[in-house]
């Protein structure tokens, strides 16, 4: 072993010409065992001295695409670091092996043609779009995946007498299996070469053999009152006994969630040792937890193969509202919250007159407020929470619940859920800007009116949880016919988020003054500064009919409420739609007058669902009723009287009941199984 660190040694004083620390090895693509979603992606950076403090450095990562601007996109500040016994730092995400010192997300680092440096300095003085710059350099690798040379970034780094001659470096076409690589000749003189990847070694193979060890167990999700076993294993047996500690706590998840003991031995001459977990089914209802087994106090000699395995606990504990989800609605069960006062500005009003009073409303910049795009997921998971299961978010256009914890936070969208904008941020031209990644909670936000056309990108009215292929699907379509390249949702499902889409996008109209729904299909057209147009209106006033407002809605209007002050008019009034855009145009609004529906509490209808046939209660005169498709086509109409049972002769599937009598109407919901 002394040999081995003598010659590593050795080998540090022959190499660092230019500082203390240097770029030892960056692999910005990866394909490995034909996951090309680029994992495994890291760049290793080396000391001079083993065991070398990092405070004072900052690796800085810019884009050299044509949009990049050769500005900086990625800052990992270096405080509080060291490297290791080989004078390494390796830095990547959970999935590189072994584990990196410095964790970041997956799919960070860009292809090129890129640049990476080693700065010292803080990360304050690299803000996102910072200019690359020879101020305080330390080290920096020009690179790119088979790319023409960027010439902007020789130019600015030559400048640099101590990298006058520098070049780009090639790690091979997409998705290749190489990494770059630093070494150093006898006389000093540093090539770099695309070759095998050799995380967390040093590229000659010389320096200390660290021993790895890896943790296993056999699934990654189990139940309250489960009990699993996590296996550790070196690559070989051990020459003295090992000791080392194991951590489980995350987040709400911590040693009152399990017994076990966290405290690992192998034995002298052993490569493996377990130990056994077991959760404790409590009463608590805290929803599904995650626990991250990881190492702790490791000794220096050994490497952590893999680390920070996540495991699921499904809370059995859940609760269940009182009311249903979109997909079998309920009504009446759910009482607004709206100020009495919050609507009367508008009595007495029509058309432009009507329009603006309910925008003045909804986009008052003395009491709207407007959140981050990260708050929306706070925001979501309690607005659209799973009526069935309180663990869960319910799916716009799926129409099926998904656990909260399944939330996209990288490239991999598979069974995930992410934020879905009704209207598509591209055809309303807003989207992120640097703040809107920090989740600040309802107390901080900013000052919004009518023409801050940016805030729609964190507009909750109008953002949904939606599966995040799904998401990928919709994309930026229009509302509509599928014929014209609009969307309808997916294949199979009920429709039953037609009217809910319908009202968040007219809310939006109303909200933006950039923003319009309009008839027909309009084409986004080659601009950057797009007018915000979205069909199909009469699509959309459709939905809005045949799926009226139910109980989801409205708790979700009222939960958006509370963190924007500001109400979803459509959901709370939903004959506003007619006198803005439909039947009543033209025609003086007056909330009393427009009030025609019957009181929701009154009528019921049941069973619902049912096999065939259905009984109206809370009616006290004759009443039409008429049973249409989720689509809006008339199938049957019977006269009711009374509380006689009526027989639908149905097939299986969802309808929409329309109950009329002495000029009043209410629209439910009917399932037939």
């Amino acid at each position: 072993m002394k040999k081995i660190l003598l010659l590593a040694l050795s080998f540090y004083i022959t190499q660092f010409a230019f500082g203390q620390v240097v770029i030892n090895e960056l692999d910005c693509d990866t394909s490995f065992e034909g996951d090309n979603t680029d994992r495994h992606e890291f760049i290793e950076i080396l000391s001079e001295t083993p065991n070398f403090p990092l405070d004072g450095y900052v690796i800085v990562f810019f884009n050299g695409s044509s949009s990049g601007n050769n500005s900086s996109y990625f800052t990992v500040d270096l405080e509080g670091y060291t490297t290791d016994i080989n004078g390494l730092l390796l830095i990547g995400s959970n999935s590189v092996s072994p584990v990196p010192q410095f964790l970041i997300s997956e799919n960070v680092i860009q292809n090129g043609a890129d640049a990476v440096a080693i700065y010292q300095g803080s990360y304050l003085d690299f803000p996102e779009e910072t200019i690359a710059t020879i101020d305080n350099l330390v080290d920096v690798l020009l690179y790119d995946t088979s790319d023409s040379d960027d010439q902007d970034f020789i130019n600015i780094f030559s400048a640099d007498p101590r990298f006058a001659d520098i070049e780009q470096i090639n790690e091979g076409p997409g998705n290749n299996s190489n990494s770059i690589q630093r070494f150093v000749d006898t006389e000093g003189n540093v090539t770099y070469t695309s070759t095998t990847p050799t995380p967390r070694a040093l590229n000659d193979g010389s320096g200390i053999v660290l021993n790895g060890i890896a943790m296993t167990i056999d699934q990654d999700q189990y139940n309250e009152f489960d009990t699993f076993d996590i296996t550790f294993t070196s690559e070989t047996p051990v020459t003295e006994e090992l000791n080392f500690n194991l951590l489980l706590d995350n987040f709400g998840f911590n040693t009152s969630d399990f017994t076990g003991n966290t405290s690992i031995t192998i034995p002298v001459n052993q490569d493996t040792a377990s130990t056994t977990i077991t959760l404790i089914d409590d009463a608590d209802d805290e929803g599904d937890e995650v626990t991250n087994i990881r190492f702790e106090s490791l000794p220096a000699q050994y490497l952590a193969l893999n680390n920070n395995l996540m495991i699921r606990i499904v809370d059995n504990d859940f609760t269940m509202a009182g009311f249903g989800t979109p997909l079998n609605p309920t009504f009446g069960n759910v009482t607004s919250t709206q100020p009495s006062s919050y609507y009367n500005t508008l009595d007495g009003l029509a058309n432009e007159e009507l329009r603006q009073a309910l925008q003045d409303i909804i986009a008052d910049p003395t009491i709207v407020r407007a959140q981050t795009y990260a708050d929306i997921l706070d925001i979501l998971v309690e607005a659209d929470q799973n009526p069935l299961n309180s663990n869960e978010v319910w799916l716009v256009y799926k129409e099926f619940g998904r656990s909260k914890l399944d939330v996209q936070s990288s490239s991999d969208n598979f069974e995930k859920w992410n934020r879905e904008h009704t209207y598509p941020r591209s055809r309303g031209n807003f989207g992120d800007i640097e703040e809107d990644e920090i989740a600040d909670g309802v107390d901080i936000f900013w000052e919004t009116k009518a023409d801050s056309t940016r805030h729609a990108n964190s507009d909750a009215h109008a953002l949904r949880p939606a599966d995040a292929t799904e998401n990928s699907s919709r994309n930026n379509k229009n509302y509509g016919d599928p014929a014209f390249g609009a969307y309808n949702g997916p294949t199979g499902t009920a429709g039953s988020f037609y009217g809910d889409v319908a009202r968040s996008v007219l809310y939006m109209e109303i909200r933006y003054n950039e923003l319009s729904v309009l008839n027909g299909y309009p084409v986004i057209p080659d601009l950057e500064d797009y007018p915000g147009e979205l069909g199909d209106l009469e699509t959309l006033l459709d939905w809005h009919r045949n799926d009226p407002p139910d109980d989801y809605e409205m708790n979700r209007n009222n939960v958006v409420y509370t963190w924007q002050f500001n109400r979803n008019p459509f959901i709370d009034q939903p004959d506003l739609v007619e006198y803005i855009w439909g039947t009543n145009v033209g025609q003086t609004w007056d909330q009393e007058l427009s009030v025609n529906e019957f009181d929701s509490n009154q009528i019921s209808v049941y069973p619902n669902p049912t096999t065939n046939t259905i009984t109206v209660k809370g009616l006290n005169t004759q009443a039409d009723l008429q049973v249409f498709s989720i689509e809006g086509k008339l199938l049957k109409s019977f006269v009711y009287r009374n509380e006689a049972t009526v027989d639908l002769n149905l097939p299986s599937g969802m309808y929409l009941l329309s109950i009329s009598s002495e000029s009043k109407k209410t629209v439910k919901k009917l399932v037939v199984n």
